[in-house]
C-alpha cells in the first residue's frame, strides 16, 4: 500500500510550472543567453516573413533547447541535493545532462541556419541591389 499525496489543483500545477520557469531564467546564465538568442530569432523570423511550417520548426527548436536546459538544471539540482562529496558518477550524470543541452542547441542552430540563412541572404542581396540602384540613378 502506497501513501500518495493528493494531486494539486490544475491551477496550482501551472503555478509550479511558472515558478520553475522563473527559477531557471533568474538563476541560469545559459537560459538567459538562449532566451536572448530565441528573441532575436523570433524577430528575424517576423522580418523574413516565415511560412507556418518554418515557424513551427523554429518554435519547436527553441522549445527543445529550453526543455533541455530545464532538464539539465533539474538533474544538477537533484545531484547537488543528494551527493555531498565529489563523485565520478555525479559528475558523469551532470556532464551527460549538459551534453543534452549542447546537442539540442547545435541542432537548433543548424535548423535556424537552414531556415533563416537563405531568406536572410536573399533579403540582404535585395537591399544591396536597391542601394546600388540608388547610387546609379540620381534623384531629380
Amino acid at each position: 500500500m502506497t501513501n500518495r499525496r493528493p494531486k494539486p489543483k490544475l491551477s496550482c500545477s501551472f503555478g509550479y510550472a511558472w515558478e520553475g520557469l522563473c527559477y531557471v531564467v533568474k538563476r541560469e546564465r545559459n537560459v538567459r543567453i538562449h532566451l536572448a538568442i530565441a528573441l532575436a530569432v523570433l524577430f528575424m523570423g517576423a522580418w523574413l516573413e516565415l511560412s507556418t511550417t518554418e515557424w513551427a520548426i523554429i518554435i519547436m527548436a527553441i522549445a527543445l533547447v529550453f526543455a533541455g536546459e530545464m532538464i539539465n538544471t533539474a538533474v544538477e539540482l537533484t545531484i547537488d541535493l543528494v551527493v555531498t562529496d565529489s563523485s565520478a558518477l555525479a559528475k558523469g550524470a551532470k556532464d551527460v545532462a549538459a551534453a543534452t543541452v549542447l546537442i539540442t542547441a547545435l541542432a537548433a542552430a543548424i535548423m535556424g541556419l537552414l531556415i533563416l540563412g537563405p531568406r536572410l541572404w536573399q533579403k540582404m542581396m535585395a537591399m544591396r541591389a536597391q542601394a546600388h540602384l540608388c547610387l546609379i540613378i540620381p534623384k531629380a
